[in-house]
């Protein structure tokens, strides 16, 4: 009971820290104290008096850690409230856990501009650390340094934290460059049902990587003498799946051929890091890449990744669903054409400003300006398609935004198993939504949004969409353990807030 107690109290404190953006390092020096000392506490592998956790939650301004175990993150929504002015979309969430993945290439420092700082991203800095990697929030917390040791200490890998991040699966494709013999944890992240890893088996076998998988872990044995001589076909035209591909590619010493690749965003953002790295992509936004690897990088390198245009759809349909109008800045408008046009022929009325580059050069932004529109339900069903189809994620929105137009609307959501069934926790609020089959959702609108009470849903994009309903429900609501919200979300209801919604956090005393 008492190492258990150990063991939640680092946990705090290590959260805590990673919130002010402070290294152990800082920490150490604000207790006076050392570093080893700091990671031994938030390990739990070492006793901690209530004095020590008084200095330490003065010198973190958290009184979270200064009262002892915090549980779950809960939000009190004041539902009703139009949203006015204007709010900025934050960097890409897949496209920052895909380049933190990717500084593992890299022998040289890596400085990534303005991280989001989501628990995803804290999970995989969790995981570099363990193996030796140096990371450190810099500039006032908005950008992040990344330096490699010399050697991984893989066996150090943090278990803990590597399962509850799907993300981790892309490891496989830096680490086959850096060990003949490795283990990972089993990939974890949302409850989307099974999906299986052997399309990103099919592809990393060419490069000579071989997994069996046992007691949950991924065993893998690198055959050096296996190189891919001839283009690699994906089997399924995945973000993840050609992600790890074009990392195993990039200190491929030749050229490899990826065809059927994923050409969506955080793969440009991922090829446009690569290409800072000194690795020649060719295809950029097609759906065949030809990668000119290089078998040594060792260059310090700076890269701002750009807007992520899930956030802007997510920020887009606040404003519908509330019935307001708002100003979202720096949309990522090229991935989010397709949704657009979806909503113009709605009846969505908004107009954009002309396009402007985002800071890494290349991906093209607007602003939006969304205003309250009588929506009719689209004649065609809702369904999702690699890019430039509509993407994905963005999905679930439609299911409330369908809930506001007038008529019925299919949403068939055919990539994952369990996602429409999440979508229908709207009919807690008022919503009309029938399902058909685990991937097929009839939605009826309009709806008239009412106040509840309810566990979040254990998927990212349909927690948020019951909390967009929540916003436009009169009356309050409460939403428990938003903890997979803010895997993906870098404080998304002080941001709502900051335009006018009303949304309180809480923990259970």
């Amino acid at each position: 009971m008492a190492d258990d107690y150990l063991v939640r109290i680092g946990k705090l404190i290590r959260d805590a820290r990673q919130h002010r953006g402070w290294t152990q390092s800082q920490l150490a020096e604000a207790l006076g104290t050392s570093q080893s000392a700091v990671n031994r506490i938030e390990r739990g592998n070492q006793n901690i008096s209530l004095e020590m956790i008084a200095r330490i939650g003065e010198a973190l301004d958290s009184e979270i850690v200064s009262l002892g175990y915090a549980g779950p993150m809960h939000l009190r929504v004041v539902g009703g409230r139009r949203l006015s002015g204007a709010i900025d979309v934050k960097t890409s969430k897949n496209a920052c856990v895909a380049l933190l993945c990717a500084s593992l290439l890299n022998k040289g420092r890596t400085v990534l501009r303005r991280v989001a700082r989501i628990e995803e991203v804290y999970r995989l800095l969790e995981v570099l650390s363990s193996i030796g990697v140096r990371a450190r929030w810099i500039n006032g917390g908005v950008d992040l340094e990344i330096v490699p040791p010399a050697e991984l200490d893989l066996a150090a890998i943090d278990a803990e934290a590597a399962v509850r991040t799907r993300s981790i699966i892309m490891f496989l494709g830096p680490l086959l460059h850096r060990a003949d013999r490795f283990m990972l944890p089993y990939a974890g992240g949302c409850d989307l049902g099974t999906r299986t890893i052997e399309p990103h088996m099919i592809a990393l076998r060419r490069f000579g990587l071989d997994i069996a998988a046992t007691e949950g872990q991924y065993h893998a044995v690198v055959d050096r003498s296996v190189r891919p001589d001839r283009p690699i076909v994906l089997t399924e035209r995945g973000d993840t799946v050609t992600e790890n591909a074009l990392l195993a590619a990039a200190r491929h010493d030749g050229v490899t051929v990826i065809r059927n690749a994923s050409s969506n965003y955080m793969v440009q953002d991922l090829c446009f890091f690569l290409e800072a790295l000194g690795v020649r992509v060719e295809g950029v936004g097609t759906t065949t890449l030809t990668v000119h690897g290089v078998p040594v990088i060792d260059v310090d390198v700076d890269y701002s990744p750009s807007e992520d245009p899930v956030e802007a759809m997510s920020l887009l349909a606040a404003a519908v669903v509330t019935e307001s109008e708002l100003t979202v800045r720096r949309v990522p408008i090229e991935f989010l054409e397709i949704e657009l046009a979806v909503l113009e022929e709605m009846g969505l009325d908004h107009d954009r400003t002309t396009e402007y580059f985002a800071d890494n050069g290349r991906t093209r932004l607007v602003d939006l300006t969304v205003r309250p529109s009588k929506l009719e339900a689209p004649i065609d069903k809702i369904h999702p398609m690699p890019f430039p189809g509509l993407n994905i994620d963005n999905v679930p929105f439609f299911a409330a935004i369908a809930a506001s137009a007038q008529g019925k609307t299919l949403i068939h959501d055919w990539v994952y198993d369990n996602r429409a069934i999440y979508l229908t926790d709207l009919n807690r609020l008022g919503g009309r939504l029938q399902l058909l089959d685990p991937h097929r959702v009839l939605v009826e609108g309009p709806t008239r949004w009412r106040a509840a009470e309810m566990m979040c849903p254990p998927a990212l994009r349909p927690a948020v969409v019951v909390l967009l309903a929540m916003m436009a429900a009169e009356g309050t609501s409460v939403l428990r353990n938003v903890y997979v919200i803010n895997r993906g979300y870098e404080d998304l209801a002080e941001r709502l807030n900051s335009v006018g919604a009303q949304i309180e956090i809480f923990r259970d005393i």
